[in-house]
């Protein structure tokens, strides 16, 4: 298991992509990692576009990034709601100043973009954000994944398998 000591923070709101949430979740946790789940509030069992549960382990205001090496923030209309929220904005600082592996998928790049984070990176996301990627100092392109530094970000469910390979690459050279 190559990354039995490694600490995985996905975050979740209402209405999170199924598949941009899970996927990664359960590659990590094959890979050996320990993954917690932060909502608004501990317990909380949260409800994806489709349909698919998903019941927080920690609330956003316990988590202390210092504890984890990977941030995982999913796509959908969850990103929307997550960048509201001071505290997630502040996790996303913090293990940004650390160079921590932060994954964004989809919608996910609104996450960064209100974190104050994408200057200067070389992102990807759905198309749908191009304009708000350029407009807070990012360089977007049109590919599968995107690995600019420890941001790693992807498109679509598609470009999963890609995006989920290239994370866990990023996580091992770190180990």
């Amino acid at each position: 298991m190559k990354l039995k000591d490694t600490k995985v923070l996905q975050v979740v709101d209402e209405a999170f992509e199924d598949l941009e949430l899970w996927y990664p979740v359960l590659r990590m946790r094959e890979a050996g990692a320990t993954v917690d789940i932060a909502g608004t509030e501990k317990g909380k069992v949260y409800t994806g576009k489709y349909g698919v549960p998903c019941e927080s382990t920690h609330a956003f205001e316990d988590i202390n990034p210092d504890d984890y090496d990977v941030l995982l923030v999913p796509g959908g209309w969850a990103p929307d709601k997550l960048r509201r929220y001071d505290s997630v904005l502040n996790i996303v600082k913090a293990m940004d100043q650390d160079k921590k592996v932060i994954g964004q998928i989809c919608h996910a790049g609104w996450v960064l973009i209100s974190a104050d984070i994408v200057e200067g990176a070389t992102v990807t996301s759905t198309p749908a954000l191009i304009d708000d990627l350029k407009n807070a100092g990012a360089t977007w392109i049109d590919e599968p994944v995107v690995k600019s530094g420890h941001i790693i970000s992807s498109r679509r469910p598609s470009d999963l398998p890609q995006y989920m390979e290239t994370i866990i690459e990023a996580v091992v050279k770190d180990l």
